[in-house]
């Protein structure tokens, strides 16, 4: 299993569908983002929290973690080595509700609540995924591809934001600030996600061949002793 993280608006979507029709060997699992979306007895979730994060972070971000660890929990039984998830229990965990934390949306209680959740269902029954796949985009690009795909209850994100957002992940994949010792090792592809992908035939085949490469390493039984070190593609190394 592999999980595709990286910001709101950089393209995950868009990039796994396209990786579905190179890679035809890759299972795609995309994100169940319409649970959130979705009305839900006349209400997205989703979009209260863009209105009143403070009321809604606790309820949004326990939701996404019950389905996500659901769909977690039923892939890893399946044990199918080039399954790739969009996001994951852990970008939920370390990013969106640890910045919800910090920018003051979730009480000192719903923290502790949240917490023993986490600490059941994220760390002791999910497993470590044999690597992660970190689409990584500039705040800005992010921010125009938001506004693009036009959706009704993103319209008022700021770029504060999703900058808060890109920190959170850089923090949790490329630097494992305070990750989980189970996931401290697990080895992540960086990829510069800055040029657009859908109109660049050529640059998506670069994608394609270094996510190739990448499900190869990580799946030898030797790929410790190769890959030390989280595998990175920066924009230097991508160009």
């Amino acid at each position: 299993m592999y999980l595709v993280e990286g910001n709101m608006g950089v393209g995950k979507s868009t990039f796994l569908k396209l990786i579905d029709q190179h890679l035809p060997e890759v299972k795609i699992l995309t994100e169940p983002v319409d649970n959130w979306m979705t009305q839900i007895h006349g209400q997205s979730l989703l979009d209260n929290f863009y209105k009143n994060p403070k009321r809604w972070a606790y309820t949004l971000e326990t939701l996404a973690m019950t389905h996500r660890v659901r769909d977690h929990v039923r892939e890893q039984e399946k044990n199918e080595p080039n399954l790739i998830m969009e996001r994951s229990v852990y970008s939920g965990h370390y990013c969106f509700a640890s910045n919800d934390l910090e920018s003051g949306y979730f009480t000192n209680v719903e923290w502790v609540i949240y917490n023993k959740w986490a600490d059941y269902l994220v760390h002791q029954k999910c497993k470590a995924p044999n690597g992660f796949i970190y689409l990584k985009a500039d705040p800005e690009v992010c921010l125009k591809r938001v506004k693009k795909r036009n959706r009704n209850c993103e319209k008022t994100v700021p770029l504060s934001y999703i900058k808060q957002i890109e920190k959170w992940h850089d923090n949790f994949l490329i630097n494992k600030e305070n990750v989980s010792d189970k996931i401290k090792n697990t080895p992540v592809l960086v990829l510069d996600c800055n040029q657009d992908f859908l109109e660049n035939p050529e640059n998506m085949q670069k994608h394609v061949f270094k996510i190739k490469l990448f499900l190869e390493q990580t799946q030898n039984p030797k790929h410790d002793s190769i890959m030390p070190k989280a595998l990175q593609y920066t924009k230097e190394a991508s160009l």
